[in-house]
C-alpha cells in the first residue's frame, strides 16, 4: 500500500495487530482516514479465510458510504476488488444482519419488514388514541390550573399532545433498551398494583404500539437493537459463527453507543476479540434523543487491558478557534461554577498540525473568533446573522459558509430569511426540505380559506398559493387581484352574488383591467367548485385540491404523503375537526412537527458543492462536517443553560403545575418500577435535577461541537428567547473574557 505521509499518532494506531484497543480523537483529526486505512491494512496483512470480513461499525448511514468508498479505494490501489474481504454496518444495519440469521429466535418471520419514522410516527399516535380511550383526560391533571380558559384549550390541541408523545417514546426506548417487552412490563405492574396511573397510561401505549407492529409484521429501529441483542443471548452457536465471521471490530463513533449496542458488539468480540473503538467523548451530543452514553467509551479506554492510543492533531480549523474550543473544554473542566459537570468535557486538548504536515491548519480571516455580547432579541439575531452572512458570501463567494441553530423552526426562520434577501439556501441539512414545507404550507392555505370562506385575507393567500408559479410578468398583475380580494367588504358578493350585489360587476364599473378581472372570475370558479368538495374526507379533499395546481413530482409524492397523515390523524383523533387536523400541516411548514418526505437531496451532502451559499442546519446536523465560516446562534442560557435552578430549562414545562420536568419524573418512576420487581437497591434523587445536569453537561459538548466546525472564522451570538428573559450563557461570558484578556 502506498505509504503516506502520517502523524505519529496515526503511525501508533496502524501498528496495531490484534486484541483491545481505545482511541481519543479530537475533531477534524482525520479518525475516519485512519480508521479506514487499518481496516484496509488488516485485510491485506491478516490471514483472512474467505468467508471471513473485517467488520466496520459506525453511527450513520453517510458514515458508512464513506467508510466503503475509501476502503475500496485503498485496496483498489492493490489491484483487490472492493467491497471484498470487509462490511460496514450502522449499529441499527448490523443488528438487522444479526436478525436475519435467526428471526426465528425473536418470533420473527423470515419476511419480517421494517417501518421507517414516518410510518412508526402514524402508529404511535395511534396508539396514543386508544390509551386515550382507556384513561381519558388523563395528562390534563397536570396543567397550571392557573392557565387562562384561552390558553388552556390551545394546548389541549398543541403542546399537551406533544408532550404526551415525548413521554410514550421516552418510556417505549427505554423499555426496550433494558431488554423488557409489555409481557414482562404487565408482570411488574400486576405486583405492584399501586404503580403510577401515568406508566399506566404509557403502558397501555405500548402494547397498543407493539400490537400494531406485530400486526404489520415489522420492527421498530429500537426493536432491533433489542432482537439482535437477545438472538445473541439465546443461540451461543450463532454467537460463535458471528464471531468467526469477523475477527476484527472497528467501532468508529463510539461515544454515541447504548448500553445494549456495547452489549451486542462486546458478544461479537468475545473474550478474546480483536476490538478497536475510536470515538471523541467531547462531541457525544445525542443523550436526550436516545440512549447513547458516553461514559462507556471513556470506561472502555480506561480499562486495564485495552491499549490507549489518542490523535490529538487537527489541521481543520485556524489555532485561535482551536485555542477557543480547547480554552471551552479547560474552563469546562477546571472552572466551571457547577461542579456537577465538570465532567462534560476532557483532554486531550486539541493540537494543531505540524509545519510540514500534509494538511496545515488554515490561516484564519479576521475576525476569526468573533462573539457578538451585544443584547439582540430573536428577530434582531436574525437580522444581525443574516445581514453578515450575507455581506461574507458576497465579499468571498468562493468559500462555505453555515448558519448554526438549536431548533429546527429557528432553522426555518433562518432559512426563510436568507430566501427573501437572494442568498442561496443549500437544502441538504435541513430537517424539511423547503418544497415540502411550502407544499404543507400551501395546502393548509387553501384548507384554511375553504373552512374560514368569509375570511378576506385566507382566501388572498390562497389565491397567492394557486399563482405561485405564475411567471414574473403574471405575478406582479396577480399582486393587483390579491389585493382586491383582501379589500373584498363581503366575499359572498364575490363568490355567490346575487342581483346587484356582484363585486366584480362593481369592479367593473369602477374601471378594472379587463385582465384582472377574468384572473379573478377564473379564481371564483375554481374556489366555488372546492367548495363542493368540502364534504370528502379531508384526505381526499387535500387530493381534489392538488390536482388544480402546478407541481412538480416531488411536491405531487410529497402531497400524497400529507394526505396520508391527516387520514391517519383523523382516525387516531376522532374529537378533532379539520383545522385542528390542519394544524399539523402548519407545524410541518413551520419545520417543528416530524415529517419524512422526498427530497431532491437524499443523495447527501458535503459543503464543499455549496460554495457562495449558505448552509442553515442545527447544530447536531452539523457534526462531521466543516464549513469556512460559521455563525453559532442563540448561545444564551437556555439552549446552553448550566445546570443553575435559576435558569429556565425547556423540559420543566411552563404550561405544567410547578413547571415540572413531567418525562425526567415518570421515567425515574418506570427505572424503580423496574428495580423494584427485580429485587435492586432503589437509590432516591431529584430526577428534575439530575435531568438538568445531563443537559448542561451535553450543551456544553454541543457548544464545542459547534465552534469545531469553524476553519477559518466563526461568530457567536446570543438573544433573550422568546420570552426575553434569557441572558448570555455562561460558556460564552467566560470565553469573551478570555478572548479580552489575550488582546490586554
Amino acid at each position: 500500500m502506498p505509504e503516506p505521509r502520517l502523524r505519529s499518532a496515526q503511525k501508533k494506531i496502524l501498528d496495531y495487530r490484534e486484541g483491545l484497543m481505545g482511541v481519543s480523537a479530537v475533531p477534524g483529526s482525520g479518525k475516519t482516514w485512519t480508521l479506514s486505512r487499518l481496516a484496509a491494512q488488516l485485510i491485506l496483512a491478516s490471514d483472512l479465510a474467505p468467508d471471513q470480513e473485517v467488520l466496520v461499525v459506525t453511527f450513520s448511514n453517510s458514515a458508512a458510504d464513506n467508510f466503503s468508498l475509501r476502503i475500496g479505494e485503498l485496496l483498489q490501489e492493490y489491484g483487490l476488488l472492493p467491497d471484498v474481504g470487509y462490511r460496514v454496518r450502522t449499529l441499527h444495519g448490523l443488528a438487522n444482519d444479526i436478525i436475519r440469521e435467526r428471526p426465528d429466535l425473536v418470533g420473527l418471520s423470515e419476511e419480517f419488514s421494517i417501518i421507517d419514522e414516518k410510518e412508526a410516527s402514524l402508529v404511535l399516535d395511534s396508539a396514543i388514541a386508544i390509551a386515550e380511550e382507556a384513561f381519558p383526560q388523563h395528562f390534563e391533571q397536570y396543567l397550571d390550573p392557573s392557565l387562562s380558559e384561552r390558553k388552556r384549550a390551545e394546548l389541549l390541541k398543541g403542546a399537551l399532545p406533544a408532550l404526551i408523545r415525548n413521554l410514550a417514546t421516552a418510556y417505549i426506548r427505554t423499555a426496550k433498551d433494558e431488554l423488557l417487552n409489555v409481557a414482562l412490563l404487565e408482570e411488574m405492574f400486576a405486583a405492584n398494583p399501586a404503580a403510577d396511573k401515568s406508566l399506566q397510561y404509557l403502558q397501555k401505549v405500548f402494547q397498543a404500539y407493539q400490537a400494531s407492529l406485530a400486526y404489520r409484521g415489522a420492527v421498530d429501529f429500537d426493536d432491533l437493537i433489542c432482537y439482535a441483542h437477545s438472538c445473541l443471548a439465546a443461540d451461543p452457536s450463532l454467537v460463535s459463527l458471528l464471531q468467526y465471521r469477523w475477527p476484527f471490530i472497528l467501532e468508529d463513533e463510539a461515544q454515541d453507543s447504548s448500553k445494549l449496542q456495547e452489549s451486542i458488539l462486546r458478544k461479537l468480540v468475545g473474550k478474546q476479540g480483536n476490538w478497536v473503538r475510536v470515538g471523541d467523548p467531547n462531541q457525544a451530543i445525542y443523550e436526550s434523543f436516545t440512549t447513547a452514553d458516553p461514559n462507556l467509551l471513556k470506561r472502555f479506554v480506561n480499562h486495564p487491558a485495552t491499549r490507549q492510543q489518542t490523535l490529538p492533531q487537527s489541521g481543520r480549523s485556524a489555532r485561535e478557534i482551536l485555542e477557543l474550543a480547547n480554552e471551552l473544554n479547560r474552563w469546562a473542566c477546571e472552572s466551571h461554577e457547577n461542579p456537577a459537570i465538570n465532567d462534560a468535557l476532557a483532554p486531550p486538548y486539541i493540537l494543531p498540525t505540524d509545519a510540514d504536515d500534509p494538511q496545515p491548519n488554515p490561516e484564519g480571516i479576521v475576525p476569526v473568533t468573533d462573539l457578538v455580547m451585544q443584547r439582540f432579541t430573536p428577530e434582531q439575531e436574525l437580522n444581525y446573522v443574516v445581514k453578515q452572512a450575507k455581506a461574507w458570501l458576497e465579499k468571498y463567494p468562493n468559500q462555505n459558509l453555515a448558519v448554526l441553530a438549536f431548533y429546527n423552526d429557528r432553522v426555518a426562520e433562518f432559512s426563510d430569511a436568507f430566501r427573501k434577501q437572494g442568498v442561496p439556501v443549500a437544502e441538504g441539512l435541513l430537517s424539511l426540505p423547503q418544497n415540502t414545507r411550502l407544499s404543507a404550507g400551501a395546502i393548509a392555505n387553501l384548507l384554511i380559506s375553504l373552512f374560514h370562506p368569509g375570511n378576506s385575507k385566507a382566501l388572498a393567500n390562497a389565491y397567492a398559493v394557486v399563482h405561485r408559479r405564475d411567471s414574473t410578468e403574471k405575478s406582479e398583475r396577480n399582486q393587483a387581484a390579491i389585493q382586491l380580494l383582501r379589500d373584498c367588504p363581503d366575499l359572498e358578493e364575490y363568490l355567490y352574488p346575487l342581483g346587484a350585489r356582484d363585486y366584480l360587476v362593481q369592479l367593473k364599473e369602477q374601471g378594472q383591467v379587463a385582465e384582472t378581472l377574468q384572473d379573478l372570475i377564473e379564481f371564483k370558479d375554481l374556489i366555488t367548485r372546492w367548495h363542493l368538495a368540502r364534504q370528502l374526507p379531508l384526505d381526499q379533499l387535500v387530493l381534489t385540491l392538488s390536482q388544480d395546481l402546478s407541481l412538480d413530482h416531488y411536491e405531487t409524492a410529497t402531497i400524497y404523503q400529507l394526505a396520508s397523515l391527516l387520514c391517519e390523524l383523523s382516525r387516531a383523533h376522532p374529537e378533532w375537526t379539520p383545522l385542528d387536523i390542519n394544524q399539523e400541516l402548519i407545524q410541518i411548514a413551520k419545520n417543528r412537527r416530524r415529517f419524512v418526505a422526498f427530497s431532491e437531496n437524499e443523495s447527501g451532502y458535503d459543503p464543499n458543492n455549496h460554495l457562495g451559499a449558505v448552509t442553515v442546519a442545527t447544530i447536531h446536523k452539523s457534526k462531521g462536517l466543516e464549513w469556512d465560516k460559521v455563525f453559532l446562534t442563540s448561545v444564551n442560557d437556555y439552549d446552553f443553560p448550566s445546570g443553575s435552578d435559576t435558569e429556565i430549562y425547556q423540559a420543566e414545562r411552563y404550561f405544567l403545575e410547578d413547571s415540572r420536568n413531567l418525562e425526567a419524573e415518570l421515567l425515574d418512576k418506570l427505572r424503580k418500577l423496574i428495580a423494584f420487581s427485580k429485587n435492586q437497591a432503589i437509590h432516591e434523587t431529584d430526577p428534575a435535577y439530575e435531568h438538568r445536569q445531563q443537559i448542561a453537561r451535553e450543551r456544553l459538548r454541543l457548544l464545542y461541537v459547534g465552534i469545531t466546525r469553524a476553519k477559518r472564522s466563526i461568530t457567536l451570538t446570543w438573544n433573550t428567547g422568546k420570552l426575553r428573559r434569557s441572558w448570555p450563557a455562561k460558556a460564552l461570558e467566560h470565553l469573551n473574557s478570555f478572548l479580552e484578556n489575550q488582546d490586554a
